[in-house]
């Protein structure tokens, strides 16, 4: 633009802002704002020159993927397909149109999302068990791993008695007692029993049988009697043999590592290199969950990026010490370069957990854009990141690991504005001054990004573990130091060192610094009310608690502040846990019944770790074996009578004598029997219905009763398939009813 004498004209940045902005960007949408309209597009201007749209893509693809996990059947591939391919025509039409154009790539992105999820699920597709069954089993080890009681084996199919070849497990995970002399690659023969794996013990609860049709299990068990070595005449595939090899070595080293430290310390430190985490005693991982800092034996990004971190200072430490080498060549991409090496290399020895493979590509993204002289730690490479991994496994997204990896760096990075203020400066300029202040700022950046990720963090772990660590923050500000600073350089050293047999000392000194760990985690576990058992997330707490996180990360203006609507409405609600009344096992077996004094009361026989998946959802730290579980209950051997809130009866019927007196004085009924059609209670949920739901909830109100379950009606998923229901579903047989209850039964 220029004025009157044709000279060029400057316009002030922030009219050149509005004027810079679409039309469609201004409409006043948020009134209730001081300066509403010019404060929204002031903002919108400063996304746009951040460049800050980009990471929304990401935001939108995962919101497709939510809404593939969502959606019932198998969703045809034509249909999102097809949606993409229109909005991503709309975009190029309406190119001339920020607004339309951005809008148009969004929901691209969304259904790019529900395209990946359908993909993934038939790529992975396998047959899965469907029915308890004990049968001869021949299968290649794959992987093995050590535990307390024995190993647990990976097996890769070949041959199953009674189970047709259609239908038979590729892989399935199976336990040994006795498993001396097995390795990775050999073929072996036992009888194994071998069930489908489980499906969630409650609505919202862990769903292993999802993640194990992803890792491609479609069976677990354990082998019973002696497992036996047999020639093979054609000997395994080469994957199954490279797999195997390196399996092989993680063992190897692990029980090297394990041998050289000895003790909780030798389990702890050889998980921190081998991601082997059997040898770990279970009192040492209650002790670490304890100290909120468990995740240090997970294989993430704390181990990718510390690992790697090594590798890039040594090879640019070394290459700095040769003066030709340090001025003519590009030592920092050299040493990028030999870091995405050697982060690779550990991902596979390490097993290429999700996890583990998840931050190996968060850490190729940051190095990648040091090689393109882009800044490493920035929102736009978090997102590139998130949409790769999700790309090739979009289940992922459904998981803690991601969640809460992804999760806490966002919010760090949403840190980093801050954090780059300016530094304070050591009075008088001396060393010691010098060194002060900087000990004094690491520390603070330590504490900082250590809240920051805790807070970030949190949702994810009350709605996936129903547990809060307050003293985390203690328990990482004392080890995280130790493990960056000795532990993992030390583990670097130590698997260089491991091939030529001088790694023995590395170990060792690693060693005492794992035990430091474990003595601070010890200590801070051990403060009253380390672990608060919380009741369980509901989803939308969660979904309004990701919103605020998302909002508080992507946004580069003070549109952050839309945070606060969300994240406190989120807030509110799990202020207000639902909790639920009733627990019934997916089979029947069992059950969780809140009593008039307001806790749950166990009946029938549902198995320890299903009962405490339930105590857990409540927010009760009692476990399984308590015997005041079952002081509010009225057992006989027919069954189990509990007077419930709201004033109902609730009766577990377990036999067919019972449902004479049950049906005329309960309210409500549970059975994994088929129950008469002339009981008269007001609400009955039979073997019938657990067929069709799998494991249920009941909230009661005073007007209703509200029922949740893992299966809605007879939905089918890839990794639900259609179980074959082993309670007995027959009509009653002849046999005396049973007389009136007297003191096990109804009062």
């Amino acid at each position: 633009m220029e004025d009157n004498q044709g000279n060029p004209r400057r316009i002030p940045r922030s009219t050149a802002r509005v004027v810079a902005l679409p039309r469609s960007w201004t409409i006043p949408v948020i009134w209730f704002l001081p300066d509403g309209p010019a404060w929204l597009s002031r903002n919108v201007s400063l996304e746009l020159e951040q460049r800050r749209l980009f990471p929304w893509i990401a935001v939108f693809f995962g919101l497709g993927i939510v809404l593939f996990f969502q959606a019932e059947g198998q969703p045809a591939i034509w249909a999102p397909v097809s949606a993409f391919a229109l909005f991503g025509a709309a975009a190029m039409v309406f190119r001339r149109s920020l607004a339309v154009v951005a809008a148009m790539i969004a929901l691209a992105a969304l259904f790019v999302g529900f395209t990946a999820g359908v993909i993934r699920t038939r790529s992975v597709a396998a047959p899965v068990l469907t029915r308890v069954v004990i049968t001869p089993v021949t299968g290649f080890i794959e992987t093995i791993e050590d535990r307390e009681g024995g190993k647990r084996l990976l097996l890769r199919v070949t041959g199953m008695k009674d189970v047709a070849d259609a239908v038979r497990p590729e892989r399935v995970r199976v336990s040994v007692r006795n498993g001396e002399g097995l390795s990775p690659g050999q073929l072996i023969a036992g009888t194994a029993r071998l069930l489908p794996p489980p499906q969630p013990a409650w609505p919202g609860g862990y769903d292993f049988a999802r993640d194990a049709y992803f890792k491609g299990i479609g069976a677990v068990g354990s082998m019973v009697g002696q497992v036996r070595r047999i020639d093979s005449p054609e000997g395994p595939g080469w994957s199954l043999r490279l797999a195997a090899s390196v399996d092989q070595a993680r063992n190897a080293l692990t029980e090297r590592i394990a041998s050289a430290i000895g003790g909780a310390a030798g389990g702890v430190g050889a998980a921190l290199v081998t991601g082997k985490r059997g040898l770990i005693p279970e009192s040492t991982n209650d002790v670490l969950r304890g100290a909120g800092i468990y995740h240090i034996v997970s294989i993430s990004g704390l181990h990718m990026v510390l690992a790697a971190g090594t590798f890039f200072w040594l090879v640019r430490a070394l290459l700095a010490l040769v003066p030709g080498v340090a001025l003519l060549w590009p030592v920092k991409k050299i040493a990028a370069v030999a870091a995405m090496v050697g982060a690779t290399i550990y991902c596979i020895f390490s097993g290429s957990d999700v996890a583990t493979e998840r931050s190996l590509i968060m850490t190729l993204v940051m190095f990648g854009a040091v090689l393109a002289d882009r800044p490493a730690l920035s929102i736009r490479n978090l997102s590139i990141a998130a949409i790769i991994v999700l790309m090739r496994e979009p289940e992922a997204l459904l998981g803690p690991s991601f969640q809460m990896s992804f999760g806490a760096v966002a919010a760090m990075m949403a840190l980093v504005p801050l954090m780059n203020r300016p530094r304070l400066e050591g009075a008088g300029g001396g060393v010691v001054s010098r060194g002060v202040v900087w000990v004094g700022q690491a520390a603070l950046g330590l504490v900082t990004t250590t809240l920051v990720a805790s807070f970030a963090t949190a949702p994810f772990a009350a709605y996936h573990f129903q547990s809060l660590n307050p003293y985390g923050l203690v328990g990482n500000a004392l080890a995280l130091p130790l493990v960056s600073l000795i532990v993992m350089p030390s583990a670097v050293l130590g698997v260089l060192a491991y091939p030529f047999g001088l790694d023995r000392p590395i170990w060792q000194f690693m060693g005492a610094a794992v035990s430091q760990v474990l003595d601070v985690s010890a200590w801070v576990g051990g403060f009253s009310g380390s672990t608060l058992v919380v009741p369980a997330l509901g989803s939308a707490a969660l979904v309004l608690l990701s919103l605020g996180l998302i909002l508080v990360s992507v946004p580069a203006s003070a549109l952050r502040w839309l945070a606060v609507v969300p994240a406190g409405a989120g807030l509110a609600f799990a202020a207000m846990p639902g909790r639920y009344d009733v627990f019934i096992d997916r089979d029947g077996t069992g059950a969780a019944i809140r009593s008039r004094g307001g806790q749950l009361s166990l009946v029938g026989r549902p198995s320890d770790f299903v009962a405490e998946q339930w105590l857990r959802a409540d927010g009760d730290s009692r476990s399984a074996d308590d015997g005041r579980l079952r002081q509010e209950t009225k057992c006989d051997p027919a069954g189990c009578v509990v007077a419930a809130a709201e004033g109902r009866w609730v009766a577990f019927v377990q036999d067919f004598a019972a449902f004479e007196e049950d049906c005329r004085r309960a309210a409500v009924i549970i059975t994994r029997l088929k129950a008469p059609p002339t009981c008269k209670a007001s609400f009955i949920l039979d073997g019938n219905d657990l067929k069709e739901r799998g494991a249920t909830t009941i909230r009661f109100s005073p007007e209703a009763v509200e029922l949740r379950s893992v299966r809605k009606g007879r939905e089918t998923r890839a990794w639900r398939g259609a179980e074959t229901h082993r309670a007995e579903m027959s009509t009653a047989p002849e046999r005396p009813r049973r007389a009136a209850c007297s003191g096990a039964g109804f009062p």
